[in-house]
């Protein structure tokens, strides 16, 4: 038998968090699939998208359910959309991580940075969508973690709220005064200040180099491919900006003094 007491602290800490980020990845998948549809997360009982039965109980364990089922439902073996097991996969890999490099209370919050990141970086890929209240709760997280006094320093919290939003800001207006058109969502600046309000000023650039870097490389490899890539060509930046904005997070944590 097992002594959890025995345990080393990071790995009692990721199994945890991972345990919980497959709930809260079921969650998310739901959300990216129903929130751009209008349809509540909240209300109803999950069913199948194509045939419409109730899933049993045994059918909505997140991760070990789409194994079984290998990816179908039961009743009429229509493929179920893979975006719920892939969404639970990142959740209970951000959860894991993030206990990992930080069993505390530290690590708690850095979880929770990451779930709410992917739930704007889905719903961005998904239907070029930053919602607001999605984003605010984002924001809200980070001032809270710096009066808790939690990584970084209120104050750099604050600077990276300013500076996240205000640079987006001119670089959109900018854009729109040279070439007459909107080049970037209004949901960007308010994503990249949330995130500074999470990881401080002295990130973001790092954040902003990594997430254009991303951006690029999905350009090329659909050039690649052979897809058709203009200037007119949408990104879902915001996308790109939560996905290295984590990644940050950690290296912020593991070098800190």
């Amino acid at each position: 038998m097992i002594d959890i007491a025995n345990l080393p602290m990071p790995l009692v800490a990721a199994v945890l968090l991972g345990g919980l980020g497959a709930i809260f990845g079921s969650f998310i998948a739901a959300l990216v699939i129903r929130w751009p549809q209008d349809r509540s997360v909240a209300e109803g009982r999950s069913c199948c998208d194509h045939c419409g039965r109730v899933l049993r109980p045994i059918e909505l364990i997140p991760l070990v359910s789409a194994a079984l089922t290998r990816g179908r439902c039961r009743h009429c073996s229509a493929p179920i959309d893979p975006i719920h097991w892939r969404i639970e996969a990142c959740a209970v890999a951000i959860g894991a991580v993030a206990g990992m490099v930080a069993p505390s209370a530290e690590g708690v919050a850095g979880a929770v940075f990451g779930w709410i990141l992917l739930a704007l970086a889905a719903l961005d890929i998904v239907a070029f969508w930053l919602p607001d209240r999605l984003t605010g709760l984002l924001a809200i997280g980070g001032a809270i973690g710096g009066i808790a006094g939690i990584g970084p320093i209120a104050i750099d919290r604050l600077i990276g709220g300013g500076v996240g939003y205000g640079s987006l800001w001119l670089i959109a207006a900018g854009y729109r005064r040279l070439r007459g058109r909107e080049g970037m969502g209004a949901g960007d600046p308010k994503l990249f200040s949330a995130i500074g309000l999470w990881v401080g000023w002295q990130m973001l650039p790092a954040i902003l180099l990594i997430g254009s870097m991303i951006g690029l490389g999905v350009v090329l490899s659909a050039r690649l491919r052979g897809a058709a890539v203009t200037a007119d060509t949408a990104l879902p930046f915001g996308a790109l900006l939560a996905i290295a904005a984590y990644p940050a997070w950690l290296f912020m944590i593991t070098t800190a003094p």
